[in-house]
């Protein structure tokens, strides 16, 4: 009998692994926010001089993500956004559309783990990484994608490879270029590039230190180049987190229009207080045209509360001033209370 039971043993025990099993997980993200504009004032249909006010869900996603074995994964994300159309019989209406839909294949067999290739409508290489680091995108969108410089998302083939150590990685890849919410009109292409290095992954102190240059090269039409190129800094600790960062902007929309150069800064801080509390601190600067005078300059402060002790779960609430100046132009400030839920 124990020869037997010996038997079996072993032969389980020589047995190949099961292959591996397709998951399914679903999860949700939700912006919400109560908002009142406290400048400019404006008028409402019977003429009275009002602040406008409203509650809003800026953002509703449903994110579905799985894997056919160890090697493919998938995520299918649809978008609930509000029709601002006013053309269309569905203007003020919150729509249905994709934001994510793309399959990945693993290479860590091959080369370093977290590598991957990546084919569809996927996140693009900058927003992605920046916004793990700054982690207010329920506020409102971060420097590059509110001055409408780039988008978050966009059909197309990628590839990320991390480097040796925690050193970094790099992702690049080639999309259509004008974002997930449009379709391509003609043959022109976007290459970006993100190079991201962390110089003291070992330090106690400074392993949250990164160095971030990100290119984006692409073309309205034919011989009319749409270009940016971002530098960003950042850091990570338990007390603080911060980022600065510039961009240079060549846009010329045919070839018989000039070229606009543009540059612009941004810097934040989130000190924390402990027991979920953090405020929120950031100014924008952005001039569009170095040959006018227009400048867009943006304030934001706000203090937040992140629920704590949530297992695999983001939940915050946050009272907030967000204040743009133009030139030429009545400012524009807005106070609000934001809601965010991820899990």
């Amino acid at each position: 009998m124990r020869s037997t039971l010996g038997a079996i043993a072993l032969f389980a025990l020589t047995l190949p692994a099961l292959a591996d099993e397709p998951t399914l997980k679903v999860g949700v993200t939700i912006f919400a926010d109560a908002t009142v504009q406290t400048s400019p004032e404006i008028k409402d249909a019977d003429g009275n001089t009002i602040n406008m006010s409203a509650f809003n869900v800026s953002r509703a996603y449903l994110n579905v993500t799985g894997s056919l074995n160890k090697r493919i994964s998938f995520r299918i994300t649809p978008d609930v956004a509000r029709e601002a159309g006013s053309g269309s019989s569905l203007a003020g209406s919150q729509n249905f559309r994709l934001k994510y839909a793309f399959a990945q294949l693993a290479l860590d067999e091959w080369t370093t783990k977290g590598s991957w290739l990546r084919f569809g409508t996927q996140q693009t290489p900058y927003l992605d990484y920046s916004e793990a680091i700054y982690r207010y995108r329920f506020q409102g969108t971060s420097f590059a994608e509110r001055e409408g410089y780039i988008t978050s998302s966009d059909n197309g083939l990628s590839a990320r490879y991390v480097l040796p150590g925690d050193y970094g990685d790099v992702h690049a890849g080639f999309y259509n270029g004008d974002g997930y919410s449009k379709a391509e009109v003609n043959d022109q292409k976007s290459f970006q590039l993100r190079a991201s290095v962390r110089p003291l992954p070992k330090s106690p102190l400074f392993k949250g230190l990164r160095a971030t240059l990100f290119y984006d090269g692409d073309s309205y039409v034919q011989s009319a180049k749409r270009e940016r190129v971002i530098a960003q800094a950042s850091f990570e600790h338990k007390f603080v987190s911060a980022g600065v960062e510039t961009i240079a902007t060549k846009d010329r929309t045919s070839v018989s229009k000039p070229e606009l150069d543009g540059n612009g800064w941004s810097a934040w801080a989130t000190p924390k207080f402990g027991h979920g509390w953090e405020l929120l601190l950031r100014h924008d600067d952005n001039r569009p045209d170095d040959n006018t005078n227009t400048h867009r300059r943006r304030d934001i402060a706000g203090v937040a509360y992140w629920l704590p002790e949530l297992q695999k779960v983001a939940t915050a609430v946050m009272v907030d001033y967000d204040s743009l100046s133009v030139t030429g132009k009545a400012r524009d400030t807005r106070y609000g209370l934001k809601l965010l839920v991820s899990f």
